[in-house]
């Protein structure tokens, strides 16, 4: 039988069993990328300064000076991206009365003085992250170790800008707007590898990573988050970097920062789940830290329940439903990197399960207790690469427990007889507030997807199921919770009207909640009066 692949929609189609083309074709779907517009950049400059008006009061008080935008927000207004990263470049004012100027215009920290930069709040603006306002510098490695920290930097407010965007990774990155002249300042032509949709590094490429591995990293999410292409040495100056990423130094702690690659991993694969594999894949980045993905290529799977292929295979498939238009329709919301990473290690563990007819005597090729033993694993991942580095509450935030219990539980509807399932552990688990039960049903559907049986009746069944009993009880729930609780208990009732347990009690209840629920009684003081009135009625008439 021929082997499953993904097509461009994400789901499978029939081919030759070639998994180099497979690998090869990468359908991400992504969005086509933008015509880079330099009308677009000035139109965002000018909306820019309109917000940011110390800008102006700088020019006013020191007319010498020059400002300039550069780095990623360049790149961002160029192509129509949205952008909350702002960095200001300024010529020709010393750093001690650059200083003194922003603290006058906000909250301002200077992060070392021969590293040239402030950190800026503006008066009046509420940003999530500070402005950097710097003075031209230029970096050299003192170690080429591949540090991020190893460098010599030299601030000059008299540096050419030129300069300064010498010492940046990547051509992309390395632009300035001159807010003075509308001048775009691109020596290393950025621009055109931007319209080429081209990722190369400023200078030779070897050099750039050899003095800070972790750009190879940064690399990598780039070409996620802009569906860019690798120019050819820097790929391959990358590849070669990557194999240096556990590198330690003398005293024992790694030169590349756990929590650096944590953030990078995370999110290249909040921007694109598969392209982000398949360049990890790809660039070794995997092989040197998470080697336990690789072991579940050629690991068989069960071709009655898995013609999809190997667990490799069917992992990068669950994966490509997180940016499928269905996905998109049926949860209405962004997953989250609890929810993509869940995809990712949910069968993690079957290349260390595997129990197969030849080997072992079983019926078919089996993965016993996979799910536990993945847990296990994920925990283990989490805390060695720091995955749980982002803030609580932020989209990119890991709770190693949470994340550890969706791999464990994401069996639960085929370990048991839904339509027998009691509504209590049906709350329990996908209900219960303590627990992620929404990202389990999102786990549980991309894995249903990405399994392709040879009997296409049962895809998906055992969600469709679940989530129809989930919706009848948040339809009992919601029912419950319009009816509002008894305005008087048993207990209390005899207390006030100092009467025996009995059938009058009964009664007396009954017949205020009948009041309660058809509008006419609504407080506590309301009922003891409705009880006293029916007491003396009832007094009155014997």
């Amino acid at each position: 039988m021929p082997a499953k692949r993904v097509g461009q929609d994400g789901t499978s189609q029939l081919s030759p069993p070639d998994k180099v083309a497979f690998k090869r074709e990468r359908p991400y779907s992504m969005k086509n990328r933008f015509d880079p517009s330099t009308e677009h950049l000035w139109k965002s400059v000018s909306e820019l300064r309109s917000q940011l008006s110390f800008l102006s009061a700088l020019e006013a008080s020191y007319p010498e000076s020059e400002i300039y935008l550069v780095g990623g927000a360049v790149r961002d207004f160029l192509i129509h991206r949205e952008t909350k990263d702002y960095d200001f470049l300024v010529r020709r004012i010393p750093a001690e009365a650059l200083g003194a100027f922003l603290k006058k215009q906000g909250k301002v920290s200077w992060v070392g003085k021969q590293f040239g930069v402030f950190k800026f709040y503006p008066k009046g603006l509420s940003l999530e992250e500070a402005i950097d306002v710097a003075l031209p510098r230029t970096e050299a490695s003192f170690s080429h170790s591949g540090g991020y920290r190893d460098f010599d930097v030299v601030s000059d407010p008299a540096l050419p800008v030129e300069a300064d965007l010498g010492r940046r990774d990547f051509t992309i990155n390395a632009m300035a707007a001159d807010l003075k002249t509308e001048r775009i300042i691109d020596p290393y032509e950025g621009l055109s590898d931007l319209k080429a949709g081209r990722l190369r590094t400023v200078g030779v490429a070897a050099d750039r990573f050899a003095e800070d591995t972790s750009r190879a990293l940064r690399g990598l999410r780039f070409a996620v988050q802009l569906d860019l292409d690798f120019e050819e040495d820097t790929w391959r100056a990358l590849k070669v970097s990557v194999l240096t990423l556990n590198a330690k130094r003398d005293d024992g702690t790694w030169i590349v920062p756990r929590e650096t690659i944590a953030k990078e991993f995370i999110r290249a694969m909040i921007c694109h789940p598969t392209k982000a594999f398949d360049l990890w894949d790809e660039s070794g980045a995997f092989a040197e830290l998470l080697p336990e993905l690789l072991q579940m290529k050629d690991c068989p799977q069960p071709e009655n329940y898995h013609s999809e292929g190997d667990v490799w295979m069917h992992t990068r498939l669950a994966l490509s439903q997180l940016s499928a238009q269905a996905y998109q329709e049926e949860f209405q919301k962004e997953y989250d990197a609890e929810t993509v990473l869940a995809v990712l290690f949910h069968d993690i563990a079957k290349p260390q399960t595997i129990q197969t007819p030849e080997k072992d005597g079983v019926d078919r090729i089996r993965f016993n207790k996979h799910d536990l033993v993945g847990a296990a694993m994920t925990k283990q991942i989490v805390r060695r690469l720091k995955l749980s580095t982002f803030q609580k509450g932020s989209r990119y935030a890991v709770d190693e427990g949470a994340l550890a219990w969706l791999v464990e539980r994401h069996l639960v509807l085929v370990q048991g007889e839904i339509d027998k399932m009691r509504a209590a552990t049906i709350e329990r688990i996908f209900l219960n507030p303590q627990y992620p039960g929404d990202k389990l049903m999102q786990l549980i559907y991309c894995d249903g997807k990405a399994t392709v049986p040879q009997d296409p009746q049962t895809h998906l069944s055992h969600y469709a199921l679940m989530k129809a009993r989930i919706e009848k009880i948040k339809a009992l729930t919601a029912e419950r919770d319009k009816i509002p609780p008894p305005l008087l208990s048993g207990r209390e009732l005899m207390a006030l009207l100092k009467i025996p347990s009995g059938p009058q009690v009964g009664r007396y209840l009954t017949g205020i909640r009948e009041e309660q629920l058809s509008g006419r009684l609504s407080t506590r003081e309301e009922a003891l009066a409705w009880v006293k009135q029916s007491q003396k009625n009832t007094r009155d008439s014997g």
